[in-house]
């Protein structure tokens, strides 16, 4: 996970295609070559890192992102400060945190979050200060059912049902264990749809759900085991993802079930860490679309994160959801009257006026509005793990389930579709 792009895609056989090569210099805000000066724009964000899972990927992108942007001209010749907090999956250091930035130092926006617990304590805040949190890894039902919240990934549901999707339209599964953690609004939501969908088609789901605080990965493949699935929907954080196919190759399970996963495995270091024997057999639903990709952001974020961001900085995701959702907002921003861009209220609405948005990184249209509910990705694609690597066996399909109706409609109402 912590390895460079052009060294970690090469250890784990994930290249570009021949005779496509990352861009060699990164696209930011104006290009203007030329360092940012005058007073600072204030921006949040706000990560989990912390046992079982680490969700910095996201801010470390937008970070690197915004260096970028400093160092081209800022936006309106201004740089972005950008403050980050850690909330350690603890709702009461993810309360601190957000206060510590949006009351305390007065942040004008939220940009890259990415926790499992922080937009479920902190959606009410964002709200009641009207402030915008342009996430990059929610995974808590409150984050896509929240005023003052958008993400550029999908979360654990749309992910997790892209999965059961694959399972059942090309695996043949019948009965599907969808492995999660029991964080209240994460894995019951999560696992919960995918039973929902099972049940849509007349097909059985099971939810598994693990204790965050003590996972046991070996009880919950018995539990799996025990509830009758023909397939098994491994829908957890990267390390304990690996961890959990880890002890289902002890008992030589591989060819026993149908395997998917959410999102968080599609990392270029997985393919390496679970070794020959998942060739061919893990198949994952992808939030954005494929971390080799060959297309002009795809290759900007790869560029970006080489120039401005660290070695251990990991390159999955993740990390392109919090390069794109920083992105989408200094170029909001770059749209702004100079003079209001101290004005939370102004880059507030100026937010929500967001409205189709592209980007070859996800596979439909980003945008915002005023609205109680926000899950503009919606539609994935799937990999499967291979030579070492990974390849591309589904290309972008929208998820299925009464979930999605409403944003269909709305999309509709705006001209998306």
């Amino acid at each position: 996970m912590n390895t460079k792009l052009s060294a970690g895609l090469l250890a784990a056989g994930v290249l570009l295609a021949p005779g496509i090569a990352a861009a060699s210099t990164p696209s930011c805000g104006a290009n203007t070559g030329e360092a940012a000066t005058g007073a600072p724009i204030l921006i949040g964000g706000i990560h989990g890192n912390a046992a079982p899972g680490d969700f910095s990927s996201a801010t470390d992108a937008a970070a690197a992102y915004f260096s970028c942007v400093n160092a081209n001209g800022g936006v309106h010749g201004r740089p972005i400060e950008y403050m980050v907090e850690n909330d350690q999956w603890n709702p009461e250091l993810a309360a601190r945190a957000a206060a510590k930035l949006v009351t305390d130092a007065g942040v004008v926006a939220m940009v890259g979050n990415s926790s499992f617990v922080e937009m479920s304590v902190n959606a009410p805040l964002y709200a009641s200060s009207n402030t915008m949190a342009m996430a990059a890894g929610c995974a808590a039902s409150e984050c896509f059912e929240s005023s003052n919240i958008v993400s550029t990934n999908q979360g654990p549901l749309p992910s997790s049902v892209g999965a059961a999707m694959y399972a059942v339209e090309e695996l043949g599964a019948t009965s599907v264990a969808c492995i999660g953690l029991a964080i209240p609004s994460v894995g019951n939501w999560s696992c919960g749809a995918v039973e929902e969908y099972m049940a849509s088609k007349g097909l059985s789901g099971a939810s598994v759900l693990m204790n965050p605080a003590a996972p046991d990965v070996n009880s919950a493949l018995l539990e799996a085991i025990a509830s009758g699935a023909d397939s098994m929907l491994v829908n957890l954080p990267v390390g304990l993802g690996i961890a959990y196919f880890g002890v289902a190759q002890e008992q030589d399970l591989g060819d026993v079930y149908s395997w998917t996963s959410s999102t968080p495995i599609y990392d270029a270091s997985v393919p390496g860490a679970l070794g020959d024997y998942w060739h061919g057999k893990v198949y994952v639903s992808a939030e954005l679309t494929q971390i080799d990709g060959d297309g002009p952001d795809n290759l900007n974020w790869q560029a970006v994160m080489d120039a401005y961001a660290s070695e251990d900085d990991p390159r999955d995701i993740f990390s392109q959801s919090g390069y794109l959702a920083a992105k989408f907002f200094v170029e909001t921003l770059m749209d702004m009257d100079p003079a209001q861009l101290d004005d939370r209220a102004a880059v507030t609405d100026a937010i929500k006026a967001i409205n189709g948005k592209t980007s070859d990184l996800v596979c439909g249209p980003y945008y915002v509005g005023e609205a109680d509910r926000h899950m503009p990705n919606h539609a994935g694609i799937i990999v499967v793990v291979k030579d070492g690597g990974f390849e591309k066996v589904r290309d972008c399909f929208e998820y299925e389930g009464a979930c999605f109706d409403g944003l269909i409609e709305a999309e509709k109402a705006l001209g998306l579709r």
